[in-house]
């Protein structure tokens, strides 16, 4: 018994490995990252890097120093 919508299904699931195939092959080559960025793409990272890590670090760093105050002053 044939489903509905059968010949559809398998004409989009041999289109999708195709472009697997496509994809695969494209970067098949070993590029570098800088390759696939774009301009700016490096500053962008770094700078949402440091947004993420600056103020878990101070966190912590707070966390440290109030512990040690209570541990040595109190």
């Amino acid at each position: 018994m044939r489903l509905p919508f059968s010949g559809r299904i398998e004409r989009a699931q041999k289109f999708s490995g195709e472009q697997a195939k496509q994809r695969r092959s494209r970067y098949d080559d070993e590029l570098a990252p800088a390759d696939i960025m774009e301009k700016g793409d490096g500053l962008a990272m770094l700078l949402a890097a440091l947004i993420t890590i600056v103020p878990v670090c101070l966190v912590v760093l707070a966390l440290l120093a109030g512990a040690g105050y209570f541990f040595l002053i109190r």
